[in-house]
């Protein structure tokens, strides 16, 4: 498909107006998470889905109690969307929501949720010594997508750290295991901001989980809800009716949005090189906002989950700290770090006591970098 000269600076124009304005990858986060709240009204005091997240900021790490649960997706892609800093997408594959709630007040401190892993990752192919043999690493493998506290919980008690361990738990690989009848040994995530940030969240949180190295991706933002709709719309028009990505396609947005750029390059070196010059340092421009991004694994307190994830065997073996994985040593190791941060906050007045979630007050005053 090649689009007349006039289309194609449209086009190009459109998708260069869209992406100038992001000079790092929150400026991005929080572009988009307005755009998808914006509509959402603030709840009401005591009538509000906002209710069912924990508010009872007086309480102290030690008395808290936890469980780890499925809610209805309705449910939980509504409070995600209203706590999470991102905007969160779904992914093809396999796929596990949970939220952990604090058993005492019966409220949501965090949102999980498991997907497969990414098809391609550096960090990953070092630690295995080359690129895995994909159907047997997918098979043992899974990814955390969302590992998001309810904030202020997060902030006050590192609530990050606790909802990482339980991802690592031999409770919730064992929810994993049953659902897709086979036995996960691996479990790997990334840091939301990259290298923005010197630390993550994820740091100090052995043997859990280990930071394996930066990942090496570089791609272009994916475009916001509106102009992707109207520029997908556009496309379809100007190409007889025909989408440019069959509708069942795999990740269909980002071949939709790969697509149209290609069709803009292609177009544009027909019809004017400097157009075509300018256009393509603009997008490379985009790309840059990206990050790389901290890469972390975990082998649920396995020995050998290397040669199993190799092939090597199929037998899993036991370390020596295995039992440290079960929910009763994840909340005991997280009390400890809770308590000396819970109560140096309260020593110097430190305390966070208001809920933060996104809506049309709070979209300008949320630290989305927490």
């Amino acid at each position: 498909m090649i689009l007349d000269r006039q289309d194609s600076i449209y086009a190009a124009t459109k998708l260069m107006e869209y992406f100038k304005d992001f000079g790092r990858i929150d400026d991005y986060f929080r572009a988009r998470k307005i755009e998808r709240v914006k509509d959402i009204p603030a709840g009401l005091p005591g009538m509000s889905i906002e209710d069912d997240l924990f508010q009872d900021y007086d309480m102290h790490p030690e008395d808290m109690n936890f469980q780890v649960v499925e809610i209805p997706n309705k449910v939980y892609d509504t409070l995600l969307e209203k706590t999470a800093s991102f905007s969160p997408d779904e992914n093809p594959g396999k796929t596990l929501k949970l939220v952990v709630k604090e058993t005492t007040t019966n409220t949501i401190v965090g949102f999980i949720r498991y997907g497969s892993p990414l098809i391609n990752s550096k960090p990953r192919n070092d630690f295995l010594g080359g690129v895995p043999d994909l159907d047997i690493f997918n098979k043992r493998a899974i990814m955390g997508f969302h590992i998001v506290a309810a904030q202020p919980f997060g902030y006050n008690g590192l609530g990050g750290k606790l909802l990482a361990a339980i991802c690592n738990s031999h409770a919730v690989r064992r929810m994993l295991n049953e659902k897709y009848d086979t036995e996960f040994c691996l479990f790997e995530t990334t840091s939301l901001y990259g290298n923005i940030k010197g630390s993550s969240m994820y740091d100090g949180m052995r043997p859990f989980l280990r930071y394996k190295g930066d990942t090496q991706s570089k791609f272009l933002l994916t475009l916001g809800e509106e102009i992707y709709f109207e520029m997908r719309d556009w496309f379809t028009e100007k190409n007889g009716g025909e989408d440019l990505i069959h509708k069942g396609a795999s990740s269909r947005k980002l071949k939709m949005q790969t697509k149209m750029v290609g069709v803009i390059k292609a177009s544009l070196k027909v019809h004017d090189a400097k157009a075509h010059e300018m256009f393509s340092k603009e997008i490379a421009k985009a790309g840059d906002v990206t990050t790389q991004k901290r890469f972390y694994m975990g082998e649920y307190g396995y020995a050998n989950a290397k040669d199993v994830l190799l092939g090597k065997t199929e037998t899993l073996v036991k370390g020596d700290n295995f039992d440290r994985f079960e929910l009763d040593g994840i909340f005991k190791w997280w009390k400890k770090k809770a308590t000396n941060r819970y109560n140096k906050l309260v020593a110097e007045n430190k305390v966070r006591k208001e809920l933060e979630v996104w809506n049309q007050d709070t979209m300008n005053k949320i630290d989305i970098i927490r």
